[in-house]
Order: C-alpha cells, then structure tokens, then sequence
C-alpha cells in the first residue's frame, strides 16, 4: 500500500498515511485530531552533487560515442 503525505490546515503538522490509491486525494485527520489535512506532492528523489549553496543540480551523464565498437553504436563505454 503507497505511503502519502499529508498537512493539517489547522496546526500546520507534516504527517505519512498509508492508504490505497483509491482514496489517495482524500482528506486525513492528522495526529492531533484535527479534520481536512490536504496531501503533498511527494519527491522521490533527488540526484546530482551539492555545491557550496547546498544545492543540488542535476547530473549529466557522458554524450554517446559515435561509431561502433564492442557494445554498439549507441554505448557510451570505452570498448
């Protein structure tokens, strides 16, 4: 069963609820007991090296190398 994100309109608490995707958009109660927390939009990951703002940027992967070789055209390895 996916695991959602949630938070409380009324105590601005962030909180996971494990439901099925049918009833994913609908409304929690939050740990609190307060009614109609809305759920977040999930990140799932993040990829690329931190600089010195903390910041991540994206990583960029090596171009193809034309011509062929042991693995095919389209391989990126040094064979």
């Amino acid at each position: 069963m996916p695991l959602y994100e949630f938070r409380c309109r009324t105590c601005d608490e962030t909180f996971e609820v494990r439901r099925p995707m049918s009833q994913a958009s609908e409304p929690a109660v939050c740990p609190d007991g307060h009614d109609g927390a809305v759920r977040l939009l999930s990140v799932f990951a993040s990829v690329g090296a931190s600089g010195s703002s903390g910041a991540s940027a994206p990583s960029m992967a090596p171009a193809p190398r034309a011509g062929g070789g042991g693995c095919g055209a389209g391989c990126g390895c040094a064979h």
